[in-house]
């Protein structure tokens, strides 16, 4: 053969694979579910299977179900007696009227909260649109002008735009309509840029002659820099004046329009919570709207009685009463490893929960699955978009968890305390004299905190805190 020639060459090589079970995967899914995501789950599950139940108040374990489970799952029984078929679509389908638990099983229903509907940015305006007595062609031009508002409240296009957009229609018209538009509720719609929407709430507040309105429609970008000197200078005034001012300018709303924003689902359920008893911490689930699920004892009798079924029938009862059974497992298995994931977390962070989030320490999801000795992604799992709640408030469990520094004593601290550290600073610094970033550094590093100051200005900069040339004050 010629040496650099391709060839072709059969062989037989073994590989060893793994690969996951459906139910792998199931497990995996309940674990990441959001507690309201998992109350549907298990709602549906209700009205999937029939051999799942809810639990009673006082409902007591039965020992008794455990062997009848064991036998209906003995699949290796090959002693099947000859018995008349079971009609079980009679049996599945009859509302439980075989076990008389169809009145007590109707009482009990399980809802997920929701937020009621509130009208958008849009409906408000077309709602006050309509309100004028417009013709055809202004009533357009209205809508037009309204459709290319954004969340925020601004005119996300140019006049031109929106006179290109609709036939025969001039740019006093457009012009006219935007202004009419502006007068809107709320004060400063529609405006093209952020100085135009503080001069129309200005204007609405009969502050057209006001020191603000001046230095907004006159000096915006002074204004944006604080220039104080310059600004009293040009108007021949102290900068204390100025001040006053700047702070008029401040309370109003740059982004007029995220008032009318859905905030349907910005409501958070607690996973977990976290109380101080007797002087401990002690982690419970707040999971009590979940269902609470049992083995049907109908069904599970019935299923006992192996010896009656063949075939479809008796591979239905074992899937169905499997399925349960490893489901009732699975939210047990949740919620204990939930339970230990939070438990070491407040081991961990105990100093955060007596003194507040400038003791929080470096925490990782190596640390937390090396001490449960479960995998990492089981503990991101458990922790991704789940929220408990604290005597300090209510936290995303990815909360505790960030990277850290060690202090000159040896103690370590998380970046997130030491970003409470700088806002604590800037929170008690002389507003005449606010600290620079080297001066935070060198206050840091004094209290033993081995941080550089480009790191500090990127925190600064995470809490959205000005510089200390923009928060100087007069």
């Amino acid at each position: 053969m010629a040496p650099g020639r391709p060839s072709l060459a059969a062989g037989l090589h073994l590989r060893q694979e793994q690969k996951a079970q459906p139910r792998l995967y199931q497990a995996m899914d309940l674990l990441h579910m959001p507690l309201l995501d998992l109350q549907g789950h298990l709602q549906q599950a209700l009205v999937d299977n029939p051999f799942l139940d809810l639990v009673e108040p006082g409902d007591e374990p039965d020992d008794a179900g455990d062997d009848r489970d064991a036998l209906a799952e003995d699949a290796g029984d090959d002693r099947v007696e000859e018995a008349d078929e079971v009609d079980w679509e009679d049996v599945l389908l009859d509302d439980f009227d075989a076990g008389g638990r169809h009145e007590e099983y109707g009482d009990r229903e399980f809802y997920t909260p929701a937020a009621a509907a509130t009208p958008t940015l849009w409906d408000h305006l077309h709602e006050q649109l309509n309100l004028l007595r417009l013709g055809a062609r202004q009533l357009r031009i209205g809508e037009e002008i309204i459709g290319n508002v954004d969340r925020d409240g601004f005119l996300s296009c140019s006049l031109d735009r929106i006179v290109e957009a609709l036939d025969e229609v001039s740019r006093e018209e457009v012009e006219g309509m935007l202004a009419r538009i502006q007068s809107f509720e709320p004060s400063g719609i529609a405006a093209r840029d952020l100085r135009e929407t503080l001069l129309l709430q200005l204007r609405d507040r009969g502050r057209e002659r006001s020191l603000a309105y001046r230095i907004v429609d006159g000096h915006f970008d002074d204004l944006a820099n604080r220039r104080w000197p310059e600004l009293a200078e040009e108007y021949g005034i102290t900068p204390r004046e100025v001040q006053t001012a700047a702070d008029e300018i401040a309370k109003l709303d740059p982004k007029p329009g995220l008032r009318f924003a859905d905030t349907s689902d910005s409501y958070v359920i607690p996973d977990l919570t976290v109380e101080k008893v007797q002087g401990r911490y002690r982690v419970s689930h707040a999971d009590t709207s979940l269902p609470r699920l049992k083995l049907s004892p109908v069904y599970r009798d019935v299923a006992a009685d192996r010896a009656r079924f063949q075939g479809e029938n008796k591979a239905f009862i074992s899937e169905r009463l499997n399925s349960a059974r490893w489901l009732i497992q699975a939210i047990e298995q949740r919620r204990q490893t939930m339970l230990k994931v939070m438990d070491f977390i407040v081991e961990r962070q105990h100093d955060f929960f007596e003194k507040g989030v400038e003791h929080l320490r470096p925490l990782t999801l190596r640390d937390v699955a090396k001490h449960i000795e479960m995998h990492e992604s089981t503990v991101s799992r458990v922790t991704n978009g789940k929220y408990v709640q604290t005597p300090r408030g209510l936290y995303p469990l990815k909360f505790f968890f960030s990277g850290g520094y060690s202090t000159l004593e040896g103690e370590d601290l998380s970046s997130e305390g030491v970003r409470a550290r700088i806002r604590k600073l800037v929170t008690e610094e002389d507003p005449t004299a606010p600290l620079s970033d080297h001066e935070i550094t060198a206050r840091l590093q004094k209290a033993g905190v081995r941080i550089a100051r480009r790191t500090v200005a990127k925190y600064r900069d995470q809490l959205g805190i000005l510089s200390a040339r923009l928060r100087r004050r007069v």
